[in-house]
């Protein structure tokens, strides 16, 4: 435990100290704004910009309704299978406020 806090603190310390070289004026309430490098290359010119790959509700749907629907079925399993050992089994007297 104290071997990880101290690696963490050495990480942190190292952080800081990475940041404070990009800019010479970092202090309170200042933010240090990384540049990407990625954009032009070595002789100065600009790299064209990357492809987009669209991600329209079609592919969301056809990724979200699966899961959902195999998640409702696992806990819909679990909740039989609580019932069924009556490990939690609800009673009908609760809902009489």
């Amino acid at each position: 435990m104290a071997s990880a806090l101290g690696r963490l603190a050495r990480l942190s310390a190292l952080g800081n100290a990475r940041t404070a070289r990009l800019s010479p004026r970092t202090g309170p309430g200042r933010t240090v704004t990384p540049s990407r490098s990625a954009v032009w290359t070595s002789s100065g010119a600009v790299l064209p910009k990357p492809k987009k790959t669209p991600f329209g509700l079609v592919r969301i749907a056809l990724v979200v309704v699966p899961f959902l629907y195999v998640g409702t079925q696992i806990s819909k399993n679990f909740a039989a299978l609580l019932e069924e050992h009556d490990i939690f089994v609800p009673e009908d007297d609760d809902d009489d406020d």
